[in-house]
């Protein structure tokens, strides 16, 4: 990064990022964990207690089973570890009971893989599982994955909308063909189980999961979770069953997960029984009935009793009252937050009625803890052996003893089937319906025949931004092309229809052009994140350039058209003014032509489709809105609830919408620090001297980076403040890292740090990290690189992880 002369630092993007978790992010902190109070309505969760799932035949070898196993074994299968943390011989010497791979877990060195690495490790996990050759039963592993909308962990998979654009659709025999082609591509790789479908009713859309739900009300998550059971699992009931093309099911997660207060992730739903069983348990009736196999416990908590912990919601109401007698399996070291846990020593968990602690990396230490706490009757063994029986049940069900190894499976290694043609058929289905048209003044849709059309936004030739979080990683995002052999991107979609009906189509980031359009579409929104990664304060939508482009066009008559992707309505009022045509498009992965097929017109002048979502979720006036769901006192969206619109309807055109900001509303921004040339707000750049230069360069585009120049002789500092604090203590114990893109121009030959903490004054709360080599010796002079150092890091080299205000620091020598 240096000589004798001058340092120079260049970096175009600063964040923090995460790696190496599943499910559900981790979290140490603690919350007061009491058991609920009796029902207050007594009617509630009331049903006949009879076990849908009883089978004398298949009940009696469970327990024959469970007769032979030894107490190791037993706490064995009720443990399941992330793949990324054990080995076959694990599996083997503990008699491990699942696998999981969470959402940056996989064979290889990489988040993902591909169909035959995943069959080789499953037959790994598998054969381990079944060796009796220390004497014991043998009892097959069951694989988990959160294949979410689609089978979204393996190259060249059919990735699906997410759950809130298949809500727009509204169409629960789409969503069956949905979950039947999930589980015929998870067989592919050898899976049995996948943690769907997410029962969540998002009340609040600042959670970073909204699009993880199908709607704000439980209407429509009723109709969908029978159907997303029986298409993953079958027809219960039926010889098909769980049959060859099937995969077990796990309803999630129980329960009010999205009632948290301000929308936080992993947070606390401070409602009353009534609106717990009428908005967020009702769906789980219609996943039980259709036989779903699983339930997964939500990290969250009920009026401040961490779900995990609770015996009332697990045993009394699911168990006992629903009648639900599959099995009942943890979120990633979720049982480590009720009071008086660790993720390694919990019996509170199984007493309150969890079966399977999903003990990703905590796993060792939590068998050999339980396996005391069965000794010593602080687990007492009948409640040991009901878990296990139900699991045995469910693995019976599965046929897990008769299967033999995944590789010998019909469709096991089969490719063929990954983004098969009538899957990719039923995904861009998918996409058609899902999309909500917002406004379309003066019929500035569909695209005319002979068009010439420009097409911007960075995320119009990026199936990976389109595709959203949980796609081949866990935040999704940020992925070439090439890692989707078998997708269409927007861009690709739209040009293969434009010219199709006599168009010309041209392509530019920033909405320059060559020659003058007549049509432009952005294609730009919400990057991928997942779980509390996307949990934000307002619901305003930092648009950065693509403001600037969709402004330009106007003023030069260029009509135009927004496609926006997102996780969830966000306040646009901006960028709808400045559009003639607005679609609502979520994020609708690996098939672009989808939304080609309602934008475009063909030859004949005519649209194939018209559009037929509407919405699922309230579009807000004001950014800082908060929850805003049909029935409330006050409820006032921009567009409501079951709002869109189609060619065939007659409208009036969309007045200008209200561009005024709250004066507050503006918050700090937890994760992006800088991006594309700018400081995000409210963080701005300081140096410690004026003879620290910073400068503007180019990278990926035009002045998109910094080039920072340290005195000889002198060094110093640069560093992104603000003057109010974020706390990052959750963030750390999610083993999230800062993260930035940089270039060594000349290498340094002093020492180099990055530093995040507290302001300059108050250096005892301000952490560094040494990079002397990655800027010195060890630089690669004139090649762009990422460096990640985890919070962890900081947080040892003394940062106050709750009291950040200067994130990202760089002194050099």
């Amino acid at each position: 990064m240096t000589e004798a002369r001058s340092r120079t630092l260049a970096f175009r993007l600063l964040c923090l990022a995460a790696v190496g978790l599943g499910s559900a992010g981790l979290s140490a902190c603690k919350q007061e964990a009491q058991d609920s109070a009796p029902a207050e309505n007594q009617i509630l969760w009331q049903r006949a207690n009879v076990d849908r799932f009883s089978d004398p035949s298949l009940d009696a070898r469970a327990r024959s089973i469970l007769a032979r196993m030894t107490l190791e074994e037993k706490v064995g299968q009720v443990i399941q570890a992330d793949s990324a943390s054990v080995s076959p011989e694990d599996v083997r010497n503990y008699n491990l009971g699942s696998v999981l791979s969470g959402g940056n877990s996989a064979p290889g060195d990489k988040p993902y893989a591909t169909a035959a690495q995943w069959v080789e490790a499953a037959d790994a996990y598998f054969e381990a599982s079944i060796d009796r050759s220390d004497g014991g039963v043998g009892v097959p592993i069951i694989w988990g994955i959160d294949a979410v909308h689609g089978h979204n962990n393996v190259i060249g998979g059919t990735i699906f909308p997410h759950n809130i654009g298949l809500g727009a659709a509204n169409n629960p025999e789409l969503i069956k063909q949905v979950a039947e082609v999930t589980a015929r591509e998870l067989r592919v790789t050898g899976h049995d189980w996948t943690f769907a479908p997410t029962l969540a009713v998002p009340q609040d859309d600042r959670w970073g999961r909204t699009y993880e739900g199908f709607s704000e009300t439980p209407a429509i998550t009723r109709k969908y979770a029978a159907a997303i059971v029986t298409g993953l699992q079958g027809e219960f009931g039926d010889p098909s069953f769980l049959g060859s093309d099937k995969v077990v099911s796990s309803a999630k997660h129980f329960l009010a997960d999205g009632g948290t207060q301000d929308g936080r992730d992993q947070g606390n739903a401070v409602i009353n029984e009534t609106e717990l069983h009428d908005v967020h348990g009702v769906a789980y009736y219609d996943a039980i009935d259709a036989g779903v196999q699983t339930i997964m416990a939500s990290f969250s908590s009920w009026n401040g009793d961490k779900v995990h912990g609770s015996h009332y919601l697990l045993t009394e109401v699911l168990k006992e009252r629903m009648g639900f007698s599959g099995f009942v399996v943890g979120d990633w070291n979720a049982h480590g937050q009720i009071e008086g846990c660790s993720v390694t020593d919990c019996p509170a968990a199984i007493n309150a009625g969890l079966d399977m602690y999903m003990a990703p990396d905590s796993w060792k230490e939590l068998y050999q803890n339980l396996l005391q706490d069965v000794r010593e009757g602080v687990v007492s063994e009948g409640r040991l052996n009901d878990a296990v029986l139900r699991i045995l049940k469910v693995k019976l069900r599965a046929g897990l003893f008769e299967l033999g190894k995944p590789s010998t499976r019909q469709f096991a290694g089969d490719e063929a089937y990954l983004g098969a043609p009538d899957h990719k058929a039923t995904a861009r289905d998918a996409v058609r319906q899902s999309l909500v048209l917002l406004k379309n003044n003066d019929n500035a849709l569909p695209v005319k025949p002979g068009s010439h059309v420009l097409v911007f936004g960075e995320s119009a030739d990026s199936i990976s931004d389109a595709s959203g979080g949980w796609t081949l990683t866990w935040q999704g995002g940020g992925l070439p092309n090439e890692l989707f052999p078998k997708g269409e991107s927007i861009l690709q979609g739209l040009k293969t229809a434009i010219e199709d009906a006599g168009g010309t189509i041209e392509f530019s980031v920033d909405g320059s052009y060559r020659s003058r359009p007549d049509l432009a579409i952005a294609v730009y929104g919400e990057k991928p994140y997942a779980e509390f990664q996307g949990d934000v304060d307002n619901l305003l939508y930092h648009n950065g350039l693509i403001g600037d482009g969709l402004q330009n066009l106007q003023s030069a008559g260029v009509p135009t058209v927004s496609v926006f992707l997102s996780g969830r309505p966000m306040w646009v009022n901006p960028l709808i003014n400045r559009s003639d045509a607005f679609v609502a498009a979520w994020w609708p992965g690996t098939e672009g032509g989808g939304i080609a097929d309602l934008l475009v017109a063909g030859a004949d002048g005519k649209v194939p489709f018209d559009f037929t979502g509407r919405l699922s979720f309230s579009w807000p006036k004001w950014p800082d809105q908060g929850p805003l769901n049909p029935g409330q006192q006050g409820y006032d969206p921009l567009f409501e609830y079951g709002y869109g619109l189609s060619y065939t309807d007659p409208t009036e055109n969309l007045t200008d919408l209200d561009e005024a900001l709250p004066a507050d509303v503006l918050g700090v921004n937890k994760y992006n620090y800088f991006e594309l040339g700018r400081s995000k707000e409210p963080w701005r750049q300081v140096t410690s001297s004026s003879a620290v230069e910073v400068k503007s360069v180019d990278y990926l585009a035009q002045e998109d980076a910094l080039a920072i120049h340290y005195p000889a002789g002198q060094g110093g500092n640069f560093a992104l403040v603000a003057d109010s604090s974020i706390d990052l203590f959750r963030e750390m114990n999610g083993a999230m890292e800062l993260s930035f893109s940089y270039r060594v121009d000349k290498v340094a030959e002093g020492a180099a740090s990055v530093s995040m903490g507290c302001a300059e004054e108050q250096s005892d709360c301000r952490g560094s990290v040494d990079v002397s080599r990655a800027f010195g010796a060890s630089a690669a002079v004139g090649e762009w690189k990422e460096m990640r150092i985890s919070l962890s890091c900081f947080a040892d080299a003394g940062t106050s992880i709750r009291t950040i205000n200067q994130p990202f620091g760089l002194h050099s020598q």
